[in-house]
């Protein structure tokens, strides 16, 4: 069961991730219609740069989770080098008690912007204004998404902290 249930919050993260990786090519569909319209028609759009810098955000708080599952994060190896497998997990169990506190700030905090802007009906300041509500909903779906691949990082944590072998 404890298999499965891993397998299914692996799966959540990498399939959320290879699905939010195709942002990038909009984004560079996006940023070469710009620089075509600029540089060819010298009529350059200004919705180009803010749904690139959308596009971005929330490429970048979407693929938390699949950063995670496959070990990308950046670290400070210099100490956890030099730790037994098993001490390394330990040192992850206490310090993801402040990884837990980020994602249910993120989850928590994102919520209450993404409300906020949506009974607003909030958009840019820009000519184009697009909603901004869409894209601050990204904040809680991200943070959930990361939540969920730490738990399973929590559990494999726990299992090689209790058995001193890498876990499932």
């Amino acid at each position: 069961m404890l298999r499965a249930l891993l397998h299914t919050l692996d799966n959540i993260s990498e399939w959320s991730g290879k699905v939010i990786s195709f942002l990038i090519y909009l984004i560079m569909l996006v940023v070469l219609w710009e620089i075509i319209a600029r540089t060819f028609f010298r009529a350059p759009t200004i919705w180009a740069h803010e749904l690139s810098t959308f596009l971005f955000g929330s490429i970048a708080i979407l693929a938390g989770a699949y950063v995670l599952r496959h070990g990308a994060h950046v670290n400070v190896d210099i100490i956890s080098v030099r730790l037994s497998l098993r001490m390394r997990a330990i040192v992850d169990i206490v310090t993801f008690t402040l990884f837990f506190l980020f994602c249910g700030a993120l989850i928590w905090m994102g919520a209450q912007l993404f409300w906020d802007s949506l009974m607003l009906l909030e958009r840019t300041q820009s000519s184009w204004a697009p909603p901004i509500y869409p894209i601050k909903l990204m904040v809680p779906l991200g943070g959930s998404l990361l939540m969920l691949q730490g738990l399973a990082k929590f559990i494999r944590d726990f299992v090689t902290a209790i058995t001193g072998m890498e876990s499932i």
